[in-house]
């Protein structure tokens, strides 16, 4: 397909129709969020002491409603879960608190991901993928731990450290970072105040006082509820069912970002002509999965309408995709068990503008190579 007029007209109008949050379908969504997870802690409380098998059934299950958090609170960032800008705040900051990671810093850098979605040279997504130029000057020894890291035997690990540890690490090592630097600016010039003192303090994580109280205010709120949790079922039994549960929620959450961008060839341009809506057809995918798991994962699946309009809440993507479904035809499909396979996709070919695997690129440098 490619980008017409008559696909911006048709675009324009769906954006009309579908980008229309309610706050009541919004309210909805965050009660059978929330009261279930109270719920299952609840649970876990009373029927630990009966049967451990309960007890991993529970996590599994909160692992499911920490997962359709985060991709809650994703929405609230777009300002799309409810049409009052206020209660999109309000509970994106919530969310950030049960899933672990700040929200409102976390939305800053995912809507540098939507700006730039399809230029790869700009973001290289959730697993920091490198051109085949790059690969091919790595050792080998290099070229197995880039492989290694971006297996989908590592998405437990990530997921635990990308919303448990991560950005406690993060806020530690930064607030120290900016305390020194303070420090030295009030040594060489005591009559700077501490705002003007901080002022030019640069971080590659947050880029406002916002943010870092943002991140700041997420972590104490986080560090009393575990301390409150602890109190009531016991510090062992929390964190166990906790760090397993959301380490889990963590590994969907990075698994299926990233395949509905990292497919077999899928759109990857540089800077020069690069196409917003190209890369929202074809570097984005349509994951068809299970009627319950698009519920727990809140239609993220419908990933390319979501990059044509940020603003078309989750509860209108089906409906969007089903009436316009004509022009979707030539969207990536990937099914639930395709998604391993689809994974393998590390490496932007710089030439084919388009994401290969490193057996791909090996067959292709093998095929080019000068016989002797």
């Amino acid at each position: 397909m490619s980008i017409t007029h008559d696909f911006e007209n048709r675009k324009r109008l769906l954006i009309k129709k579908h980008a229309h949050s309610d706050n009541l379908t919004g309210l909805f969504n965050v009660l059978t969020t929330l009261l279930p997870i109270a719920a299952i802690w609840y649970a876990i409380a009373t029927l630990n002491p009966l049967s451990i098998g309960f007890t991993i059934l529970l996590v599994m299950l909160m692992s499911l409603w920490t997962l359709r958090s985060f991709v809650l609170m994703h929405e609230c960032g777009h300002g799309s879960l409810f049409r009052s800008q206020r209660l999109n705040q309000v509970f994106g900051f919530v969310f950030g608190v049960v899933t672990g990671r700040p929200q409102f810093v976390w939305s800053q850098h995912h809507k540098f991901h939507h700006a730039t979605n399809g230029n790869w040279s700009q973001y290289q997504g959730p697993l920091d993928i490198i051109t085949t130029d790059k690969y091919r000057s790595l050792s080998t020894k290099e070229k197995s731990r880039y492989r290694h890291l971006r297996s989908i035997w590592m998405a437990t690990h990530a997921g635990g450290f990308y919303l448990i540890l991560g950005p406690r690490l993060i806020l530690i090592r930064d607030s120290l970072r900016c305390l020194a630097h303070i420090i030295r600016r009030l040594y060489a010039n005591p009559s700077l105040s501490l705002k003007a003192a901080a002022a030019d303090f640069k971080t590659g994580y947050w880029t406002s006082s916002h943010e870092y109280w943002d991140m700041f205010a997420t972590t104490v709120v986080l560090l009393i509820l575990w301390t409150i949790m602890c109190a009531l079922i016991g510090p062992m039994l929390f964190f166990t069912c906790y760090i397993v549960a959301v380490s889990l929620a963590g590994a969907g959450a990075l698994l299926i970002f990233t395949v509905q961008h990292n497919f077999e060839h899928a759109y990857a341009s540089g800077d020069e002509n690069w196409s917003y809506n190209e890369a929202a057809l074809y570097g984005t995918s349509f994951l068809q999965l299970p009627g319950w798991l698009n519920w727990f994962t809140a239609n993220i699946a419908y990933h390319h309408i979501h990059h044509l309009s940020a603003r078309i809440p989750a509860y209108r993507l089906i409906a969007c995709h089903e009436e316009n479904s004509a022009l979707f035809e030539d969207v990536k499909r990937i099914r639930l068990a395709e998604i391993p396979q689809s994974l393998k996709f590390i490496l932007w070919d710089t030439a084919s503008r388009r994401l290969v695997s490193v057996a791909e690129f090996e067959k292709n440098l093998s095929t080019s190579s000068p016989s002797h």
